[in-house]
């Protein structure tokens, strides 16, 4: 049926707008279908057409592409500039076209100044082509959060550039906590969904060579500032994704500012200093976040910058300052199961290197018996952190670790070896008012019977609160190690009076 008919055939006139042109001047008239000029003009624009000729109309198309090959972003349909349009929700959409084009032109693995750039041209597409109700500061603020988003670690960015935050811990994608001067805090930092959360942990992954998915749902890795995480997927963790980020500062903390930070006393920097640089073996003990990693790396100060130091570490985190440094870290099994590399192996390997001190980030397993065997046999001075309530306790899980290599030593044999290879454990704990200091100082003085016999050289003794902190003093116990005797012997000066109480 023509448009302009009704059903009962009869033929319905319809007014139209006409252009008539008189000495240059347009003018536009309405019109009625028998050319004469409609009287009532509400009348006949109540009646009038008002669709755009098709030859006035420009037809534009709805994708276009840029000269890098990016796919630009199309205008999503939705409400006008006066509407309520959320900056998250235009940065979640623009973010998901991005990622499309980047699987598409399979960049998802680029490296990071290629994606950098990748995503500043797919930005100044968006804003060039689309209507976004953004301010120009948002305008601004894209461009970083996109970047963010593709190479970082998305909404948890702000936290991490949080000089206090020392913890970041995800329990799912609406669920973020912060440790922030010793105590947990939960954040307003909430990932979109489920997964965009799990994106962001598998880029973290993929980015020092790791998977994680359903097959492989736990990953150790760190990230370019050397933070540690921990990531677990389900069926591990049933509620979801966890994402648990230990973080060591954009730079390591040096021993003098530990030491201002009430972390140890002078005289225990001075006698540690020795006992570093007489290559004395060093054990550094304590609980969960209670500051071994921190410790091992101002320690390492002492150590001469013409030594060749091989360190070994699961996910590598120590910064260390001296030029003659060989990294290592160890690696999980592929898809099939094949390809780990174990800590013991790369402790086994690094004997072959010639180093002058092996540093072990922590012992956990089997290791522990090349750790002790390398200590005895040549390799002074070297140093290791392992998990223990006490020093006592440290010994008794180094012994269940040295059994965990799967050779049958009587224990009595591998306490033979313990002593003999350490001569000092510092433990290191984190007290109640969130400040990480040096508990204890001891010595192992030798065999009684079958136990390793101890003795304390330097302790923290607490007095009572100030405020929020706790107030107490690093004391020595007058006990002079037996190793000062040998550091003294070998031309190393250590004044005793460091060892007097009240000193």
């Amino acid at each position: 049926m023509n448009e302009n008919e009704t059903g009962s055939g009869d033929v319905v006139a319809k007014p139209a707008f006409h252009r008539r042109g008189v000495g240059g001047v347009v003018d536009w008239r309405l019109i009625d279908v028998d050319n004469s000029v409609e009287r009532d003009p509400r009348q006949a624009l109540s009646r009038a057409s008002l669709a755009l000729p098709r030859d006035h109309v420009r037809t534009v198309s709805k994708r276009t592409t840029t000269a890098a090959g990016m796919a630009a972003p199309t205008a999503a349909p939705g409400p006008p500039r006066s509407a309520a349009v959320s900056y998250l929700r235009i940065k979640s959409d623009l973010h998901q076209q991005l990622l499309t084009d980047l699987d598409r032109r399979n960049l998802i693995n680029a490296g990071e100044e290629q994606l950098a750039e990748v995503v500043e041209d797919f930005v100044d597409q968006a804003l060039q082509l689309q209507e976004l109700p953004l301010n120009d500061n948002e305008r601004r603020q894209l461009v970083d959060d996109l970047l963010e988003e593709t190479l970082g670690v998305g909404p948890l960015a702000p936290l991490l550039a949080d000089p206090a935050v020392t913890d970041v811990l995800v329990n799912g994608p609406y669920r973020v906590y912060i440790e922030r001067f010793g105590h947990l805090e939960k954040t307003d930092v909430r990932f979109r969904d489920t997964e965009h959360l799990v994106r962001i942990i598998q880029r973290i992954a993929a980015r020092v060579g790791r998977r994680i998915d359903e097959a492989s749902p736990m990953v150790d890795a760190r990230l370019p500032d050397g933070s540690r995480v921990n990531a677990t997927l389900p069926p591990v963790t049933i509620d979801g994704p966890t994402l648990s980020i230990r973080r060591f500062g954009r730079r390591r903390l040096r021993r003098e500012e530990l030491m201002n930070l009430g972390m140890f006393s002078a005289a225990m920097r001075d006698f540690l200093e020795a006992v570093v640089r007489g290559r004395k073996n060093l054990l550094i003990s304590g609980g969960t976040g209670s500051g071994k990693s921190t410790f091992l790396g101002a320690a390492a100060e002492a150590v001469p910058d013409r030594e060749r130091i091989v360190t070994i570490e699961d996910a590598a985190e120590l910064i260390l300052d001296q030029q003659h440094l060989v990294r290592m870290e160890t690696r999980p099994p592929n898809v099939e199961g094949l390809g780990r590399i174990t800590a013991r192996d790369l402790v086994i390997n690094a004997l072959r290197m010639r180093p002058d001190r092996i540093i072990v980030g922590e012992v956990r397993g089997g290791e522990a018996l090349d750790m002790l065997q390398a200590m005895n046999t040549g390799h002074d001075g070297s140093l290791t952190t392992i998990h223990a309530n006490s020093p006592r306790d440290a010994l008794a899980r180094l012994e269940t670790m040295v059994l965990m290599a799967g050779l049958e030593l009587p224990s009595r044999a591998i306490r033979e070896q313990i002593v003999s290879a350490i001569p000092l454990i510092v433990h290191v704990r984190r007290y109640e008012d969130g400040v990480r200091r040096v508990q204890t100082i001891a010595e192992i003085t030798g065999m009684e019977g079958d136990t390793p016999q101890l003795q304390d050289v330097f302790v923290f003794r607490p007095q009572a609160g100030s405020g929020k902190r706790l107030v107490g003093s690093f004391v020595p116990t007058g006990v002079v190690p037996r190793v000062v005797e040998q550091l003294r012997a070998e031309n190393h000066l250590v004044p005793l009076h460091l060892f007097q109480p009240g000193a």
